[in-house]
Protein backbone atom coordinates (compact mmCIF):
# COMPACT_ATOMS: atom_id res chain seq x y z
CA UNK A 1 0.00 0.00 0.00
CA UNK A 2 2.84 2.35 0.90
CA UNK A 3 4.54 1.65 -2.43
CA UNK A 4 1.29 2.39 -4.29
CA UNK A 5 0.92 5.74 -2.47
CA UNK A 6 4.56 6.62 -3.29
CA UNK A 7 3.95 5.77 -6.97
CA UNK A 8 0.80 7.93 -7.13
CA UNK A 9 2.59 10.80 -5.37
CA UNK A 10 5.53 10.53 -7.76
CA UNK A 11 3.21 10.39 -10.78
CA UNK A 12 1.20 13.36 -9.55
CA UNK A 13 4.33 15.37 -8.90
CA UNK A 14 5.71 14.64 -12.35
CA UNK A 15 2.44 15.54 -14.05
CA UNK A 16 2.27 18.76 -12.10
CA UNK A 17 5.62 19.82 -13.51
CA UNK A 18 4.51 19.37 -17.15
CA UNK A 19 2.39 22.54 -17.40
CA UNK A 20 5.10 24.51 -15.62
CA UNK A 21 7.74 23.27 -18.03
CA UNK A 22 5.49 24.01 -21.00
CA UNK A 23 4.82 27.52 -19.71
CA UNK A 24 8.52 28.10 -19.15
CA UNK A 25 9.30 26.88 -22.65
CA UNK A 26 6.61 29.17 -24.08
CA UNK A 27 7.94 32.13 -22.08
CA UNK A 28 11.45 31.55 -23.41
CA UNK A 29 10.30 31.30 -27.03
CA UNK A 30 11.28 34.32 -29.12
CA UNK A 31 8.54 36.12 -31.08
CA UNK A 32 8.53 35.20 -34.76
CA UNK A 33 8.37 37.99 -37.34
CA UNK A 34 7.44 36.89 -40.85
CA UNK A 35 8.50 38.84 -43.96
CA UNK A 36 6.65 38.70 -47.28
CA UNK A 37 8.69 40.35 -50.02
CA UNK A 38 7.33 41.10 -53.47
CA UNK A 39 10.78 41.33 -55.07
CA UNK A 40 13.78 38.99 -55.03
CA UNK A 41 16.23 38.48 -52.19
CA UNK A 42 19.01 38.71 -54.80
CA UNK A 43 18.20 42.34 -55.59
CA UNK A 44 20.43 44.92 -53.93
CA UNK A 45 17.54 47.35 -53.40
CA UNK A 46 15.39 44.68 -51.73
CA UNK A 47 18.26 43.82 -49.38
CA UNK A 48 18.78 47.51 -48.64
CA UNK A 49 15.15 47.77 -47.55
CA UNK A 50 15.38 44.63 -45.43
CA UNK A 51 18.57 45.88 -43.77
CA UNK A 52 16.88 49.21 -43.01
CA UNK A 53 14.04 47.30 -41.32
CA UNK A 54 16.47 45.22 -39.27
CA UNK A 55 18.33 48.39 -38.28
CA UNK A 56 15.05 49.89 -37.12
CA UNK A 57 14.29 46.78 -35.06
CA UNK A 58 17.69 47.01 -33.36
CA UNK A 59 17.02 50.65 -32.53
CA UNK A 60 13.91 49.45 -30.71
CA UNK A 61 15.89 46.77 -28.86
CA UNK A 62 15.06 43.74 -31.03
CA UNK A 63 18.02 41.72 -32.31
CA UNK A 64 17.44 38.81 -34.68
CA UNK A 65 18.46 35.55 -33.02
CA UNK A 66 18.55 37.10 -29.56
CA UNK A 67 15.14 38.70 -28.94
CA UNK A 68 13.26 37.76 -32.11
CA UNK A 69 13.31 35.29 -34.97
CA UNK A 70 12.59 36.11 -38.60
CA UNK A 71 11.39 33.99 -41.51
CA UNK A 72 11.31 35.19 -45.12
CA UNK A 73 9.34 34.48 -48.28
CA UNK A 74 10.07 36.22 -51.61
CA UNK A 75 7.70 36.40 -54.59
CA UNK A 76 10.49 37.31 -57.06
CA UNK A 77 8.21 39.84 -58.74
CA UNK A 78 5.48 37.26 -59.47
CA UNK A 79 2.36 38.49 -57.70
CA UNK A 80 0.48 35.28 -58.50
CA UNK A 81 2.74 33.53 -55.94
CA UNK A 82 1.85 35.84 -53.08
CA UNK A 83 -1.34 34.09 -51.88
CA UNK A 84 0.56 30.80 -51.55
CA UNK A 85 3.48 32.47 -49.78
CA UNK A 86 1.05 34.31 -47.50
CA UNK A 87 -0.54 31.01 -46.47
CA UNK A 88 2.89 29.48 -45.80
CA UNK A 89 3.76 32.33 -43.43
CA UNK A 90 0.39 32.33 -41.70
CA UNK A 91 0.75 28.58 -41.02
CA UNK A 92 3.84 29.42 -38.93
CA UNK A 93 1.64 31.57 -36.64
CA UNK A 94 4.02 34.55 -36.40
CA UNK A 95 3.55 37.36 -33.91
CA UNK A 96 3.45 39.88 -36.77
CA UNK A 97 3.91 39.83 -40.55
CA UNK A 98 5.94 42.48 -42.36
CA UNK A 99 4.72 43.03 -45.93
CA UNK A 100 6.98 44.75 -48.45
CA UNK A 101 4.38 45.13 -51.23
CA UNK A 102 0.79 46.37 -51.34
CA UNK A 103 -0.28 43.31 -53.34
CA UNK A 104 1.28 41.07 -50.68
CA UNK A 105 -0.62 42.94 -47.98
CA UNK A 106 -3.89 42.28 -49.82
CA UNK A 107 -3.05 38.58 -50.12
CA UNK A 108 -2.22 38.40 -46.41
CA UNK A 109 -5.36 40.26 -45.32
CA UNK A 110 -7.50 37.89 -47.37
CA UNK A 111 -5.89 34.92 -45.64
CA UNK A 112 -5.96 36.15 -42.02
CA UNK A 113 -7.98 38.65 -40.04
CA UNK A 114 -6.17 38.01 -36.75
CA UNK A 115 -2.39 38.07 -37.29
CA UNK A 116 -1.11 41.70 -37.31
CA UNK A 117 0.24 42.92 -40.66
CA UNK A 118 2.61 45.88 -41.07
CA UNK A 119 3.13 47.23 -44.59
CA UNK A 120 5.45 49.90 -45.98
CA UNK A 121 3.70 50.03 -49.34
CA UNK A 122 0.05 50.75 -48.64
CA UNK A 123 -1.83 52.35 -51.54
CA UNK A 124 -5.33 53.67 -50.82
CA UNK A 125 -5.95 51.08 -48.05
CA UNK A 126 -9.45 52.37 -47.27
CA UNK A 127 -10.73 52.03 -50.84
CA UNK A 128 -9.08 48.62 -51.09
CA UNK A 129 -10.76 47.44 -47.88
CA UNK A 130 -7.57 47.05 -45.83
CA UNK A 131 -8.51 49.70 -43.27
CA UNK A 132 -11.57 51.55 -42.05
CA UNK A 133 -9.67 54.85 -41.81
CA UNK A 134 -6.11 56.14 -41.66
CA UNK A 135 -6.38 57.36 -38.07
CA UNK A 136 -7.94 54.14 -36.81
CA UNK A 137 -7.41 51.26 -39.26
CA UNK A 138 -9.69 49.04 -37.16
CA UNK A 139 -8.56 45.75 -38.65
CA UNK A 140 -5.27 43.83 -38.62
CA UNK A 141 -3.35 46.00 -41.12
CA UNK A 142 -1.33 49.15 -40.48
CA UNK A 143 1.93 50.76 -41.60
CA UNK A 144 2.97 53.45 -44.06
CA UNK A 145 1.55 54.71 -47.33
CA UNK A 146 3.68 54.18 -50.42
CA UNK A 147 2.23 57.24 -52.09
CA UNK A 148 0.60 60.57 -51.43
CA UNK A 149 -2.37 62.18 -53.14
CA UNK A 150 -1.51 63.20 -56.70
CA UNK A 151 1.94 61.53 -56.65
CA UNK A 152 1.48 60.13 -60.15
CA UNK A 153 0.15 63.50 -61.29
CA UNK A 154 3.35 65.07 -59.94
CA UNK A 155 5.39 62.47 -61.84
CA UNK A 156 3.56 63.47 -65.02
CA UNK A 157 4.30 67.15 -64.32
CA UNK A 158 8.00 66.40 -63.84
CA UNK A 159 8.07 64.48 -67.10
CA UNK A 160 6.41 67.40 -68.88
CA UNK A 161 9.08 69.75 -67.54
CA UNK A 162 11.57 67.70 -69.57
CA UNK A 163 9.27 67.68 -72.61
CA UNK A 164 7.14 70.85 -72.50
CA UNK A 165 5.42 70.10 -75.82
CA UNK A 166 4.42 66.51 -75.07
CA UNK A 167 0.75 65.66 -75.55
CA UNK A 168 0.70 61.89 -74.89
CA UNK A 169 2.13 60.06 -71.88
CA UNK A 170 2.02 56.32 -71.31
CA UNK A 171 1.67 54.63 -67.93
CA UNK A 172 3.02 51.12 -67.38
CA UNK A 173 0.39 49.28 -65.34
CA UNK A 174 -0.04 45.75 -64.04
CA UNK A 175 -3.72 44.65 -64.25
CA UNK A 176 -3.04 42.16 -61.43
CA UNK A 177 -2.16 45.02 -59.08
CA UNK A 178 -5.40 46.18 -57.39
CA UNK A 179 -4.01 49.67 -56.78
CA UNK A 180 -3.20 50.46 -60.40
CA UNK A 181 -6.77 51.09 -61.67
CA UNK A 182 -7.25 53.58 -58.81
CA UNK A 183 -3.99 55.38 -59.64
CA UNK A 184 -4.84 55.46 -63.33
CA UNK A 185 -8.25 56.99 -62.65
CA UNK A 186 -6.77 59.64 -60.38
CA UNK A 187 -3.99 60.69 -62.77
CA UNK A 188 -6.43 61.02 -65.66
CA UNK A 189 -8.52 63.38 -63.54
CA UNK A 190 -5.49 65.47 -62.61
CA UNK A 191 -4.01 65.80 -66.10
CA UNK A 192 -6.91 66.50 -68.43
CA UNK A 193 -4.68 68.57 -70.76
CA UNK A 194 -2.64 65.55 -71.86
CA UNK A 195 -3.61 62.15 -73.20
CA UNK A 196 -2.90 59.27 -70.81
CA UNK A 197 -2.30 55.88 -72.46
CA UNK A 198 -2.23 52.83 -70.13
CA UNK A 199 0.15 50.08 -71.22
CA UNK A 200 -0.59 46.74 -69.55
CA UNK A 201 2.09 44.30 -68.40
CA UNK A 202 0.80 41.02 -66.98
CA UNK A 203 4.15 39.19 -67.07
CA UNK A 204 7.79 40.01 -67.90
CA UNK A 205 7.29 38.44 -71.34
CA UNK A 206 4.90 41.31 -72.17
CA UNK A 207 7.52 44.04 -71.83
CA UNK A 208 8.93 44.13 -75.35
CA UNK A 209 5.47 44.17 -76.94
CA UNK A 210 4.42 46.94 -74.56
CA UNK A 211 7.26 49.22 -75.66
CA UNK A 212 6.47 48.49 -79.30
CA UNK A 213 2.82 49.46 -78.73
CA UNK A 214 3.92 52.71 -77.13
CA UNK A 215 5.99 53.57 -80.18
CA UNK A 216 3.04 52.81 -82.46
CA UNK A 217 0.78 54.94 -80.26
CA UNK A 218 3.18 57.92 -80.47
CA UNK A 219 3.72 57.95 -76.70
CA UNK A 220 6.22 60.72 -75.90
CA UNK A 221 7.03 59.83 -72.30
CA UNK A 222 6.33 57.03 -69.83
CA UNK A 223 5.47 56.69 -66.14
CA UNK A 224 6.40 53.34 -64.54
CA UNK A 225 4.21 52.76 -61.49
CA UNK A 226 5.39 51.08 -58.29
CA UNK A 227 4.94 47.32 -58.65
CA UNK A 228 6.93 44.21 -57.64
CA UNK A 229 7.14 43.00 -61.25
CA UNK A 230 8.49 46.35 -62.44
CA UNK A 231 10.90 46.37 -59.49
CA UNK A 232 12.43 42.99 -60.38
CA UNK A 233 12.49 43.80 -64.11
CA UNK A 234 14.29 47.13 -63.65
CA UNK A 235 17.29 46.36 -65.90
CA UNK A 236 15.09 45.14 -68.74
CA UNK A 237 12.73 48.11 -68.57
CA UNK A 238 15.67 50.53 -68.57
CA UNK A 239 17.19 48.79 -71.59
CA UNK A 240 13.90 48.83 -73.55
CA UNK A 241 13.35 52.51 -72.71
CA UNK A 242 16.85 53.36 -73.97
CA UNK A 243 16.33 51.44 -77.21
CA UNK A 244 12.98 53.20 -77.73
CA UNK A 245 14.59 56.55 -76.85
CA UNK A 246 11.67 57.11 -74.52
CA UNK A 247 11.95 59.45 -71.50
CA UNK A 248 10.73 57.56 -68.42
CA UNK A 249 10.02 58.55 -64.82
CA UNK A 250 9.94 55.77 -62.23
CA UNK A 251 8.51 55.33 -58.76
CA UNK A 252 11.65 53.52 -57.56
CA UNK A 253 15.04 55.24 -57.36
CA UNK A 254 16.62 51.85 -58.08
CA UNK A 255 15.75 52.30 -61.75
CA UNK A 256 17.72 55.57 -61.90
CA UNK A 257 20.66 54.10 -60.01
CA UNK A 258 20.79 51.37 -62.67
CA UNK A 259 20.69 53.82 -65.60
CA UNK A 260 17.12 55.12 -65.86
CA UNK A 261 16.34 58.79 -66.46
CA UNK A 262 14.41 60.06 -63.44
CA UNK A 263 12.46 58.87 -60.40
CA UNK A 264 10.12 60.52 -57.96
CA UNK A 265 8.74 58.52 -55.10
CA UNK A 266 8.99 57.32 -51.55
CA UNK A 267 12.39 56.85 -49.93
CA UNK A 268 11.90 53.14 -49.27
CA UNK A 269 14.74 52.52 -46.78
CA UNK A 270 13.37 55.24 -44.49
CA UNK A 271 9.88 53.74 -44.66
CA UNK A 272 11.19 50.25 -43.87
CA UNK A 273 13.18 51.62 -40.95
CA UNK A 274 10.03 53.35 -39.65
CA UNK A 275 8.05 50.11 -40.03
CA UNK A 276 10.06 48.70 -37.14
CA UNK A 277 8.22 51.15 -34.86
CA UNK A 278 4.90 49.47 -35.71
CA UNK A 279 6.34 45.99 -35.15
CA UNK A 280 7.79 47.07 -31.81
CA UNK A 281 4.43 48.46 -30.66
CA UNK A 282 2.63 45.26 -31.68
CA UNK A 283 5.19 43.05 -29.91
CA UNK A 284 4.54 45.12 -26.79
CA UNK A 285 0.80 44.48 -26.96
CA UNK A 286 -0.67 47.16 -29.23
CA UNK A 287 -3.36 46.23 -31.76
CA UNK A 288 -2.54 46.89 -35.40
CA UNK A 289 -6.02 48.36 -35.83
CA UNK A 290 -5.27 51.02 -33.20
CA UNK A 291 -2.02 52.23 -34.79
CA UNK A 292 -2.66 55.07 -37.29
CA UNK A 293 -1.43 54.59 -40.84
CA UNK A 294 1.32 57.10 -41.58
CA UNK A 295 2.31 59.13 -44.61
CA UNK A 296 5.71 58.27 -46.14
CA UNK A 297 8.57 59.85 -44.26
CA UNK A 298 10.37 61.20 -47.35
CA UNK A 299 9.92 61.62 -51.11
CA UNK A 300 12.98 61.73 -53.37
CA UNK A 301 13.57 63.20 -56.82
CA UNK A 302 16.57 61.52 -58.47
CA UNK A 303 17.90 62.46 -61.93
CA UNK A 304 20.47 60.64 -64.05
CA UNK A 305 22.28 63.16 -66.28
CA UNK A 306 24.05 60.46 -68.29
CA UNK A 307 20.68 58.98 -69.27
CA UNK A 308 19.37 62.46 -70.13
CA UNK A 309 22.37 63.13 -72.38
CA UNK A 310 21.89 59.80 -74.19
CA UNK A 311 18.30 60.86 -74.97
CA UNK A 312 19.37 64.33 -76.07
CA UNK A 313 17.47 65.95 -73.20
CA UNK A 314 18.72 69.05 -71.41
CA UNK A 315 17.46 68.96 -67.84
CA UNK A 316 16.12 72.37 -66.75
CA UNK A 317 18.06 74.07 -63.96
CA UNK A 318 14.87 74.23 -61.87
CA UNK A 319 14.70 70.42 -61.83
CA UNK A 320 18.38 70.06 -60.99
CA UNK A 321 17.99 72.41 -58.03
CA UNK A 322 14.90 70.55 -56.81
CA UNK A 323 16.53 67.11 -57.10
CA UNK A 324 17.54 65.24 -53.96
CA UNK A 325 20.26 63.49 -55.94
CA UNK A 326 21.80 64.04 -59.38
CA UNK A 327 23.69 61.08 -60.81
CA UNK A 328 26.44 62.07 -63.25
Amino acid sequence: MSSRREFITLLGGTAATWPLAARAQQANKRPLIAWLGGASQHQQSAMRNRDAFLRGLREHGHDEGRDIDLVYRWADGDMSRQPQLANELIALNPAVIMSAANSGTIALSQATSTIPIVSTNLIDPVRLGLAESYNRPGRNVTGLLNTIDSLTGKQADLLLQLMPGAATIGILVNPANPAHPIILRDVRALNSRIKIVPVEIRAPADLEGAFQRQKQGHVEGLIVLVDPTFFTQAARIISLAAKSRLPVIYGFRQHVEEGGLMSYGVNDPQSFRRAAYFVDRILKGARAGDLPIELPTKLDLVINLKAAKALGIEVPATLLVAADEVIE
